[in-house]
């Protein structure tokens, strides 16, 4: 594989999880102003609970896809390669489609009020955010098991 293949995948698995991201971040934070969780529940607080996790959600949706899309010697340097990020992030998106996977299968009939009127189940809620999740773990995992050269896709003879 040649390195602006490599690139072009690593390029889209920063896209895939920036699109994660931004749905996570914007359904976390509708979640929390509707009093879901154990943070937004928190009556009194749930304005200073919002902005918190408003900026703190900001670092991974920005972060994580900064790292990913290029190469930075000084993160290689002192943390981790590219391809063992990648590697860690994508597990991080597999376990978080199994656990917002399981939320299908459980009928509790739990709802919010939708931007639109009515309301979404959160067994909708989490098949739509399963979707996403799905689909930023293939790019990701694309980019991470991807051979780094033609020469490294097979094991030599021995």
């Amino acid at each position: 594989m040649t390195d602006v293949n490599l690139d072009r995948k690593y390029r889209d698995a920063a896209r895939g999880y920036l699109v994660y991201g931004v749905v996570y971040y914007v359904g976390g934070l509708y979640l929390l102003w509707h009093g879901v969780g154990v943070a937004g529940s928190m009556e009194g607080r749930r304005l200073g609970t919002l902005a918190f996790w408003a900026l703190a959600g900001l670092v991974p949706m920005l972060l994580i896809p900064y790292l990913i899309h290029a190469r930075h010697a000084w993160f290689e340097r002192w943390v981790l390669s590219r391809r063992d990020f990648a590697r860690i992030v994508a597990l991080f998106l597999l376990f978080r489609a199994y656990r917002v996977g399981q939320v299908i299968t459980h009928h509790h009939g739990a709802s919010v009020p939708a931007p639109w009127g009515g309301s979404v189940t959160f067994q909708a809620g989490a098949a739509v955010f399963t979707v996403i999740t799905v689909g930023a773990l293939v790019a990701v995992a694309r980019a991470a098991w991807a051979p780094e050269r033609a020469g490294e896709a097979r094991a030599p003879a021995s």
